[in-house]
């Protein structure tokens, strides 16, 4: 790793740089390509950057900001990064969790969700996904505004605070992702543009200027992202990255820098000797994303995709919520198609796009196969997106939540489960965020209007109150109350068959298949086993095979076919 104990960095145009520590100016030395060194630092120094004699900035690189991104940097102990390495896992199909680190618990610091590890191993989760971590301002927030790409967000613990989580986990047999954000920067606390030409105006973004990934010194912004990247792979020993919205990635470079990113991951994997995980948020629907670099010049190398087409098509169906972009969404043929070909939009017109969109997925590709999707119920966007937060769980019957999760979680695909889910938690997780005076009364008017102009009547939580945060947090005592407990016993039978059946883990698009029985009902048929759903009161299955699980005791009638007290599910082994 670099030398985190010797403050460095890149400043191309500045003709003086001194680091300020501990409020003391001492002058740095100039290196190639525009590069400053300083002396070396004790840890728990706190130090910043004063360029040509202006205000101290913090280190772009800094591994910890102890009073936030406005505040200066520390040098953290490297003693931390020197522990034992951990064999790995293979995350290709299986079970993630997305967990918010500051709402996981009361605390919502990293030590008190190691206290929930064992929660997350009964429960059959393989790897835990945490939402971004890196610097942001104030105490509270999803984490997607961030500024500081090093540094550990004070307020979870900080970087050792991490470490332990990560080694926690690791010790529970499992793994770590972390959510990253490298299509844009947060507003508030942003100071790189001071040090170097980070942004560009060639792209057009929603957040303003484009990071500078294909203009005049973008080699070393390229740099600055993969040295992120490298550091959460061998310090901190993560196991994989989620990569957020990376169709906002503007970059007309040749490597991409998507494609740049997965070959260095590939030569950290063998160097390790342990598998890393890359996994793309991704608006295009293009199989193009999840294939090799050298497959086709769109190619881009990421190891799965998130497929939002599945989440729309089980929220729709069994919500029958058809506004936004629901609107091409909520039959039971576009149930099928989305749990066979993954994605609905492969080509064909997008109603709430006004276009057509995406490309078909090949059932029987040498690129790609099920476990390259990653598939949800919910996930942070698509509660935190609603007007009030609410979760799938709070509008429809138990009975169809514990279908909707079955066919997703015994599907093909790679599954992820949003914190909480596994119990229907009756906490809700609106947008919530601590932003200063300047920029925060902005975030609260526009999050008012913008569910004003969709036509929502009631109150919207404001993001910037401190109780809608405090109201996202989980309420532990629920999973030994019985409503939840039952659907808790109900993901956890899942996830067990999830692992002994045979077929269950089987990718092959082309050993899966959907059929539909009535506008209600479907079945999903797996390898050795078969999954029936339904949305109405009562349906009499087309199955007579052994019964493995169901929501609520299925009667059997004299042709030896299971009836569902609907809405429900009964999942058994093929005849």
């Amino acid at each position: 790793m670099r030398d985190i104990t010797r403050p460095e960095v890149w400043a191309p145009n500045a003709d003086r740089v001194e680091a300020v520590v501990d409020g003391e100016p001492r002058a740095m030395t100039p290196r190639a390509g525009g590069w400053w060194v300083g002396e070396q630092l004790a840890p728990g120094s706190r130090y910043a950057f004063s360029l040509d004699g202006s205000d101290p900035r913090p280190d772009p690189r800094s591994l910890f900001q102890p009073e936030g991104p406005h505040g200066p940097s520390e040098i953290v102990d490297p003693s931390i990064f020197e522990r034992p390495g951990w064999h790995g896992m293979d995350l290709r199909g299986r079970v993630l969790y997305e967990m918010h680190v500051g709402t996981f618990t009361d605390a919502g610091t990293f030590d008190a969700a190691i206290a929930k590890l064992g929660h997350l191993t009964r429960l059959g989760v393989d790897a835990v996904e945490v939402m971004p971590v890196a610097d942001f301002p104030g105490d509270r927030g999803w984490g997607y505004d961030g500024v500081g790409n090093y540094a550990t967000h004070a307020a979870y613990g900080g970087p050792e605070g991490f470490v332990r989580f990560i080694d926690a986990c690791h010790e529970h047999g499992i793994a770590v992702l972390l959510d990253v954000v490298y299509n844009h920067f947060g507003p508030e606390g942003n100071y790189l543009a001071e040090f170097g030409p980070y942004f560009t105006d060639r792209h057009e973004t929603p957040w303003g200027s484009a990071i500078n990934l294909d203009g005049e010194g973008s080699d070393e912004v390229r740099a600055y992202l993969l040295g992120a990247v490298r550091q959460w792979f061998v310090d901190f020993q993560v196991d994989g990255l989620r990569i957020d919205a990376v169709h906002a990635m503007a970059d007309t470079s040749e490597p991409h820098f998507l494609e740049e990113m997965a070959g260095r991951a590939e030569r950290w994997s063998e160097q390790l000797g342990r598998p890393l995980f890359l996994t793309a948020e991704s608006d295009l629907n293009q199989p193009s994303m999840v294939s090799p670099a050298d497959a086709a010049p769109e190619a881009r190398g990421m190891g799965a995709q998130w497929a939002d087409d599945v989440h729309h098509a089980l929220h729709s169906f069994f919500t029958r919520e058809r506004d936004g972009y629901y609107v091409d969404f909520g039959s039971a043929e576009v149930m099928r198609k989305a749990l066979t070909g993954v994605f609905v939009h492969d080509g064909t017109h997008s109603t709430f796009r006004g276009r057509r969109w995406g490309a078909p997925v090949e059932p029987a590709s040498e690129h790609y196969d099920g476990h390259s999707f990653v598939v949800f119920l919910q996930n942070h966007d698509q509660v935190g997106n609603r007007a009030v937060g609410d979760r799938i769980g709070h509008s429809i019957r138990p009975g169809a939540q514990a279908a909707a999760a079955a066919m997703y979680l015994l599907g093909p695909f790679t599954p992820m489960i949003f914190m909480g889910e596994e119990w229907n938690a009756t906490s809700r997780f609106p947008y919530f965020s601590d932003l200063g005076p300047e920029l925060g009364p902005h975030v609260s008017e526009g999050r008012a209007r913008e569910f004003e102009a969709m036509g929502w009547e009631g109150d919207v939580p404001d993001p910037q109150e401190e109780s809608t945060f405090t109201r996202s947090s989980l309420r532990w005592e629920e999973v030994s109350q019985r409503p939840h407990q039952r659907m808790l016993d109900w993901y956890r039978a899942l996830t067990r068959l999830r692992r002994e059946l045979p077929g269950a883990m089987d990718p092959n698009l082309t050993r899966h298949r959907v059929d539909i029985v009535d506008d209600d009902t479907l079945v999903m048929r797996r390898p050795g086993f078969e999954v029936v759903v339904t949305r109405a009161e009562r349906v009499a299955t087309p199955l007579t095979g052994e019964l493995l699980a169901a929501w609520d005791e299925p009667r059997r009638l004299d042709d030896g076919r299971l009836v569902i007290d609907g809405p429900g599910v009964v999942i058994v082994r093929d005849a």
